[in-house]
């Protein structure tokens, strides 16, 4: 559960990472950009949280969020404004372990989150179905607002259930979470498939008949490859970073982001600590192994393990990433794969602690204000900003209605191997 370690790591990051001060005229220069192109941002959790922490309530977020006493949040409306987001996915999750009709209920509800919180804040929200609405209404002041679909077993292996996703407005799904489906491999478990199930093929020509955007965050190379090859829209990664840099499994390799200029596709690159730093990684490796020691030692105290895993991180303190680290990640997807196939995915409210100075939404103007410190001009940074996805976006809706005479899929799922 994701929420589990994001109490402590956001008491710490909003107490001790104060906002970075940004040149006046830099500022300038990046609110000029962001006034012209939306800053979009492919994925946010906070629609998670509130189900998980906040009994399904979407009240009490117009400010202030980050002080909450209990379960603060990385996200408000204040704070979105801040941050000059013009759009934004709002991650509609579910533990990948949930299948069936189960997994369906939940993603409802889950929906009905984000549905509830465009309406309560409908100064600040807008909801957006296609590119047109997002520049409408970024022009107008407000957050384009859309959905992600994070994981392929949200459909219990239902090609209608897919379809009615769409028409409550989900614009992606992420073929996979965490977890090897029925029809995918996923990059954090055992595969089964090399790649995608010849249903998992299906599932994608379904989506591309919608105009639904086919996001391979969280999936293995080889459904990445697979995937790339049967799209006849753009694929996104909606939260994920540079393999070259960092190994992660959670990454994009580099001989996939060579596969993006000749399909069109976009990686939005995350604030993930462990994506971005192997030292990172390899700490929350050591620390996990901690844990379960003492997990070991100490079964009848829970008291004591937590006792024991503060001292432990105290003797092995965390190492640093900062906004240099995402800025390392964004130049690497565009030294392999070009300006025109970057975007940017927070995850803000799906992490577990964030890079010093990232504190929030209200953070993406570092990244701009450090991308201008390595020399961007203005047209490569407003493609990183949203150009790039307004893009995709625009292409994926042509490629769907040159598909409006074929039929909907109503194939089966097959039983598991």
């Amino acid at each position: 559960m994701r929420s589990a370690v994001l109490l402590a790591a956001l008491l710490f990051s909003t107490s001790a990472m104060a906002q970075q001060s940004i040149d006046p005229k830099v500022q300038v220069r990046i609110d000029r950009i962001l006034k012209q192109t939306p800053l979009i941002d492919g994925h946010n959790d906070i629609a998670e949280q509130l189900q998980e922490n906040h009994g399904y309530s979407v009240a009490n977020l117009a400010s202030g969020t980050d002080k909450w006493p209990d379960h603060p949040l990385m996200t408000d409306m204040a704070r979105l404004h801040a941050g000059r987001v013009g759009g934004q996915f709002w991650s509609v999750y579910i533990d990948g372990t949930y299948t069936g009709d189960e997994a369906i209920r939940r993603t409802i509800e889950q929906i009905d989150i984000v549905d509830r919180m465009i309406a309560a804040y409908p100064s600040d929200l807008e909801r957006a179905l296609t590119a047109d609405d997002i520049v409408r209404i970024h022009k107008k002041g407000k957050v384009a607002s859309l959905i992600g679909i994070e994981g392929g077993r949200q459909i219990g292996g239902s090609f209608a259930a897919l379809r009615q996703f769409y028409r409550l407005g989900a614009r992606y799904m992420t073929l996979t979470h965490n977890q090897t489906t029925e029809w995918a491999d996923s990059a954090t478990d055992e595969a089964k498939y090399d790649g995608l199930s010849p249903f998992g093929l299906k599932v994608v020509a379904e989506m591309n008949r919608l105009g639904m955007l086919v996001d391979l965050s969280h999936v293995s190379s080889a459904t990445m490859r697979d995937a790339i090859e049967a799209s006849r829209s753009p694929v996104i990664f909606s939260h994920s970073s540079a393999g070259g840099l960092n190994s992660h499994p959670r990454n994009v390799p580099d001989e996939i982001l060579r596969l993006l200029p000749a399909n069109g596709g976009v990686v939005m690159v995350n604030f993930v600590p462990p994506f971005l730093s192997k030292d990172v990684w390899e700490w929350g490796a050591a620390q996990s192994a901690e844990e379960a020691r003492l997990k070991a030692i100490h079964r009848a105290s829970k008291a004591a393990v937590e006792a024991g895993l503060k001292s432990w991180e105290d003797a092995h303190p965390r190492p640093r990433t900062d906004v240099t680290n995402v800025a390392d990640h964004i130049e690497h997807v565009v030294a392999i794969a070009g300006h025109d196939h970057v975007g940017l995915g927070g995850d803000f409210d799906g992490i577990p602690f964030s890079p010093t100075g990232l504190v929030g939404v209200e953070s993406y103007p570092l990244v701009f204000a450090e991308l201008i410190r390595r020399g961007w001009s203005d047209q490569d940074l407003a493609k990183l900003a949203g150009g790039n996805v307004l893009r995709v976006l625009r292409r994926t809706e042509t490629v769907a209605a040159s598909m409006k005479d074929v039929a909907p899929a109503l194939d089966k799922l097959p039983p598991a191997p």
